[in-house]
């Protein structure tokens, strides 16, 4: 793939080649979609329990998601694995314990921009716009999960919409029988497959080298992909994010959509709002709607992942899909229409950027304790409970 892929510049390509690119690039990733299912159900029954049974906790869930999406930087392929273990013929990853790790994987994703935030700190004007364009993202998920979890754990409401509409799309996916393109990927599968039955003695191995294989496969194809599009529309995307500025919330809440659907990723979509920021080209009211279309525009992965399963449980793929949608679609309807309600992240990345201003280490210090402390104050809390 190195070979027909340029590291140094995707731009190198003709467009004919970078599409070609990108339609390999995206069966490579329903390929290790359907692997990561496979390995988890070699593993057997009894292992899988031990794996997952901590996540029969909403919070325990909640902080797999954020955690496992910090360390990969992509919510894609946070969700994306869920999709994929959900999915599996003996359905390895429960579907109601998933909902949590989606909404985890949601406050996770925010970490690349806010990351990016921390490069204008030697400068403070472009810091003291640059940070809470991103913060404000941090915020208005974190705000979501407040509201919709508990919700959730009460009601079933997300689990249960969602299933209502799979059940209404039964039919019109691949999932309820075997499409060409899940026989294609399956085909595709079949000699790594073969290779792990071939070279290694139990089914346990087996299972940990495709669930390896698969798991590395998402991870690099998602890279790619994201490289190889962002080269595609990059002068798109930028004049689509400048001629939006000013304008109704709605078309920057579809900007949003738009732009992360054609990237393939809401880390890219919200880190370019960051220097816009900076330069003071974008201010916070009109950020924070293209941060929530990026929301809704990253869900197309997770839909995109469900056309690689099929089988008697695929249907839980398009079910857990759904609620990623769902989510991001319930918070911007809950939390954006509403000034005084939409003014509470607005006012809180404020807030939190004159903290920053006033000592520098307080900002690693906030981006810390939101990624990394809240999850082990829920840890902690686990434990006393």
């Amino acid at each position: 793939m190195s070979s027909f892929l340029p590291s140094d510049s995707p731009d190198k390509l003709s467009p004919v080649a970078r599409l070609v690119t990108v339609a390999l690039l995206l069966f490579g990733f329903l390929v290790g979609v359907k692997g990561l299912g496979e390995g988890f159900e070699l593993l057997g029954g009894d292992t899988l329990d031990v794996i997952f049974s901590t996540t029969a906790n909403p919070f325990m869930g909640l902080v797999v998601g954020i955690l496992t999406t910090t360390v990969v930087q992509s919510s894609s392929v946070t969700t994306s694995m869920i999709v994929g273990l959900v999915a599996a013929p003996e359905s390895p990853l429960p579907f109601a314990n998933a909902v949590p790790m989606i909404m985890g994987a949601n406050i996770g994703t925010t970490v690349t921009a806010t990351v990016v935030s921390l490069a204008h700190m030697g400068r403070r004007e472009e810091f003291e716009k640059a940070f809470p364009v991103a913060v404000c993202h941090d915020l208005f998920n974190y705000a979501t999960v407040v509201v919709l979890l508990p919700l959730e754990m009460m009601t079933g409401y997300l689990q249960r919409v969602a299933r209502s509409m799979a059940q209404a799309l039964e039919g019109v996916g691949g999932y309820d029988y075997e499409s060409p393109l899940a026989s294609a990927i399956s085909a595709a599968l079949s000699p790594v497959e073969q290779l792990a039955a071939a070279t290694l003695s139990t089914q346990q191995l087996q299972g940990i080298a495709l669930i390896l294989f698969a798991g590395g496969t998402i991870f690099i194809t998602l890279f790619l992909l994201v490289k190889v599009m962002r080269s595609l529309v990059r002068t798109r995307v930028e004049r689509l994010v400048t001629n939006v500025l000013g304008s109704s919330a709605v078309l920057s809440i579809l900007v949003g959509v738009t732009v992360t659907v054609m990237v393939q990723s809401s880390s890219i979509t919200t880190s370019l709002l960051v220097p816009l920021g900076a330069a003071g080209l974008l201010r916070l009211e009109q950020a924070l709607p293209i941060t929530i279309g990026a929301n809704v525009g990253t869900t197309v992965t997770a839909l995109l992942a469900t056309l690689s399963v099929s089988g008697p449980n695929a249907i839980f793929g398009l079910e857990i899909a759904l609620v990623h949608l769902l989510f991001n679609l319930t918070g911007m309807l809950l939390i954006y229409p509403a000034e005084t309600v939409r003014n509470v992240p607005l006012r809180g990345a404020r807030y939190l950027t004159s903290l920053a201003l006033r000592n520098r280490k307080l900002t690693f210090v906030w981006v810390a304790a939101l990624f990394y402390g809240v999850p082990a104050l829920l840890l902690f809390i686990d434990r006393l409970l």
